[in-house]
Order: structure tokens, then sequence, then C-alpha cells
């Protein structure tokens, strides 16, 4: 299909997309990978007056480490992150999720921060940026503000960003030695949205009890959520299968999913909890830490 007609911006700073977001106000969409957007534009699922594409704008595909966290920039496609040496080394959660978003060809230019600004309620980010308590910067044309993950993941395709805003960064938290994540996730091919898929992170005290944990579980839902009690059954505790199983459960109690021909209601419920295990069971044995 062809889509509606448009008006279309190609703003060569941060400074004129966002005169052109305050100028168009909720006419206007962001074009950043366009994975998600112009697929939607096709089927006119989506409508926008006006287009700023913002891959000229420079500055905005850096990713690095500063004061304990690990800066994304709204330019920084999924592929940057999956072939990153330092990411392969130390954000296994992250560096699990890359590898896995829709096919090869998509994570060419997908993005990172625009997944997360779709807020697909089977998308992978998601998940992961709830597990390891990310954050986004919002920038509107009066400055810039910082929100966590669970301020700005709002509903079902919706997020915090405001009229004339645009999210330029994500932040998740630089892990120590102790910490470690995983993302298990299953499909019916591969690029296929998940039928079901669970994002973990935790970090260890050095007496092998929890100190932090996240649970973050995607597409059983009309959003990915937070496994908020999964999370207090673990932390404080020695790791053990009792009580995996027991977080894992609360996946299941929480999960909502819609059946379709990827599965029942009951079966994506019951995969939320199997991977939601699997995950735990995966990030403590990266720290080498073996459960019984």
């Amino acid at each position: 299909m062809i889509p509606a007609a448009f008006e279309y911006k190609r703003p060569m700073s941060l400074e004129e997309a966002l005169s052109h977001l305050a100028e168009h106000g909720l006419d206007a969409r962001v074009l950043a990978g366009g994975q998600s957007l112009i697929p939607a534009m096709r089927y006119r699922l989506a409508q926008p007056a006006v287009l700023v594409d913002i891959n000229k704008i420079p500055n905005l595909g850096y990713m690095q480490e500063e004061n304990g966290m690990l800066h994304i920039g709204a330019l920084v496609r999924d592929t940057d992150v999956e072939f990153d040496k330092n990411i392969q080394a130390k954000y296994h959660l992250i560096s699990d999720v890359s590898m896995v978003v829709a096919d090869p060809i998509v994570r060419y230019r997908g993005t990172v921060v625009g997944s997360l600004c779709h807020n697909d309620p089977s998308g992978d980010w998601a998940a992961a940026a709830i597990a390891a308590r990310a954050q986004m910067v919002i920038q509107g044309k009066n400055g810039a503000r910082v929100e966590s993950i669970d301020q700005f993941l709002v509903d079902s395709f919706a997020t915090s960003i405001g009229e004339g805003e645009m999210a330029v960064e994500a932040r998740f938290p630089s892990p120590n030695s102790l910490t470690s994540g995983a993302y298990e996730k299953i499909e019916r091919k591969v690029g296929d949205y998940a039928t079901a898929a669970a994002a973990v992170q935790l970090e260890l005290n050095p007496d092998g009890t929890i100190k932090e944990v996240g649970i973050g579980i995607t597409a059983v839902a009309h959003m990915a959520l937070r496994v908020a009690e999964g999370e207090k059954i673990l932390r404080g505790q020695k790791p053990s299968l009792e009580l995996i199983r027991a977080a894992a459960e609360e996946a299941r109690k929480i999960a909502d999913p819609t059946p379709d021909a990827r599965g029942s209601a009951e079966y994506k419920k019951d995969m939320a909890r199997v991977l939601v295990g699997r995950g735990l069971i995966k990030a403590l044995k990266r720290l080498n830490v073996v459960v019984a």
C-alpha cells in the first residue's frame, strides 16, 4: 500500500528537529530507523502530516560509558550494539537482546531508542530496559529531562514523550563484576514477533545473596511488564531453584496475553514463567553460580 501524503523534513541539527516538532506538534513523527513507522504508514495505521528525519543530525550515534551509565544515542542501530566488543563482554542482557531483535536486515536500520519509543507490546528492548532499570532522556525546545523506564513506558504504543519533544538517549546502568543478565525469547521463526520473552538482570552481594534484581516480560500483555513481586521474592536471598520457581510463577500470574496463531493465552502465560526461570538460571551461570 501507499502511505498517505506527508511533508518531509530533514533537519541538520537537533535544534532544527525540535523546532519542526514544536511547530507541527502531534501532526509530526520522528524518523530514525523507520522499521516500525514506515510499515505502519504503508498500511495507514500511522498518518503523520510531517515526517522529521533525524538521520543527518550529527552526534546522535554515540554509545559510551560515563558516570556509571551506558549512554546510547538516538541513532545507534541494533547492529552497533550487537557487534560491540564491550557490550558482548560486559552487558550480557543487552548483548542477548541485540542478537534477536527481528532479523539482520531490520537490525541494520532499527534503533534502540526508536524501539523504546515505539513501545510495541511485543518489543524486545522494553523488557530489557525494565530489567536493567534504564533511563530515557527526553528533549524539547525548553530543555531536557531524564525519566526512569517505568515512567517512560505508558501503554501500548504510548510513552511519556510530550508534544514537540523527542527521545535523544537511552541510559543503561553499567554492570559491575557481580552483575549479569540474560534474555530468553521464543518465536515461530527468525524475524517473527515473540510468542513470549523475558529479560532478567541481577546483582549479587559478596556473600552470594541477591542484592538487586530486575525482571521484565514482553509479548504477554498490553505492554512490557515488570514482575515486581518476583523481584521481591529474590531480593536479599541466596539463589535457589525453589526461589527461582517462585519468582517465575509471579510472571505467569501477571501475564495477560491475547490468544492468536502463536499460541493460546494459557500457553503464553506458562512460557512467561518458563522463560523467566531460564533467564535467571542463565544469568547466575554467567556469574559462576549453579543453583540447586
